[in-house]
Formats: C-alpha cells, structure tokens, sequence
C-alpha cells in the first residue's frame, strides 16, 4: 500500500493468481465492463499470439473517499504457464493482497494445487508474513457440468477455512464483483488492524 498523502489516495496492490486459462484476466475484462468508465481506468494487456497473458493485465478502480483519501485499486493478473514463474513473482512484488483464481474442472486440481503451493512459495520468497496477508480464494467455472464439489476443492488446496472463498462463473460475470469486493475488504481490513 501507498498513502499520497499531498494527493488524499491510498493505493492498493491486488493481484488475481492461479493456473493457467483458470479465468484472471476474463475476471478483469468483465469487472472492467461492469464499472463506470470515470472511476476505472483502460484495462491493459499484454498478450501473446495465443492471446494468452505475456506479462500481466492491469486496470485502476477508484472508490469513494475513505477518510477524506481516495482509494486506488490496482488490480493485476499473472500469467499461469509454468515458464513465466519469474513474471509472476516480479508482478506479486508489493502486493497488498491476493485473488487466487481456482479452475473447478476435476482434470486441473493437480495445475490448481501446484501453482497454489507456487504462490505460497513466492510469498515468502519476498518476505510476506503468509498468516497475516489477504488471500481470498475464487473457484471458477462453476458453470462446467462436472464442476468439482467445492468442499472437494477446500480440500484438495487445504485451505482449512483459513481464506474466504467464493465461487464464480467470470465468463458470464457471475460472482467476480463479489470476488473484488471481499478483497479489497480483506485488504482494507488489514490495513487498519
């Protein structure tokens, strides 16, 4: 988090991280169509031919003043293949929080634990205290006929009650509002505590 206190704003880091195709970037497309183009900024992407994310997507969200300071959000995918693990740790850098994007089909439990455990891992690489940083869990693609059960998925990842979790649908929009929300409250929430 950064306080500009001569500008009255309080900018905040979140970061959507997860295995590839889990859903960040179309959580980002649709948020950014649902706000108000005068309180968010372009999205910006950088993608490959595949039209896969390269480096990261990015988009600001204002909100209403808090205190007398305005909040900035800035919230930012990473991609998901394996190859780009530097990036992903590159773009964590300074985060004030995580939405950790879980893709509900069973064939991709091992892609979800593996880049959990990964997130975990680049966490303390930068020297995050895990036990205090907000980590809201979304699993998406509930929409898929065989859409693992999610006390299944809880399990699997271990989460242990310990993170809020949502469930979503991003390609239809469905529950990604929620998802920034209980973010940007849990980030909040640390913040002043």
């Amino acid at each position: 988090m950064f306080i500009n206190r001569q500008r009255k704003e309080i900018n905040i880091k979140i970061v959507y991280y997860g295995p590839p195709a889990s859903g960040k970037t179309t959580n980002l497309e649709k948020l950014h169509a649902s706000i108000d183009p005068k309180l968010r900024s372009d999205l910006v992407s950088l993608k490959t031919r595949e039209d896969r994310t390269l480096f990261f997507d990015f988009m600001q969200v204002e909100l209403k003043k808090i205190g007398g300071f305005t909040p900035k959000i800035h919230l930012y995918t990473v991609p998901g293949q394996v190859m780009y693990a530097v990036t992903r740790k590159i773009v964590l850098q300074g985060a004030d929080g995580v939405v950790f994007v879980a893709d509900s089909s069973p064939h991709r439990l091992e892609e979800n634990k593996e880049s959990w455990l990964q997130l975990y891992e680049h966490l303390e690489e930068l020297g995050v205290n895990i036990n205090r940083f907000p980590i809201v869990v979304q699993f998406n693609k509930r929409d898929l006929p065989d859409a693992v059960p999610v006390p299944e998925l809880k399990s699997y990842l271990a989460l242990d009650g310990r993170y809020p979790c949502l469930e979503a649908q991003a390609i239809y929009g469905i529950g990604i509002k929620e998802t920034a929300k209980t973010a940007i409250g849990a980030v909040l929430k640390n913040i002043t505590s």
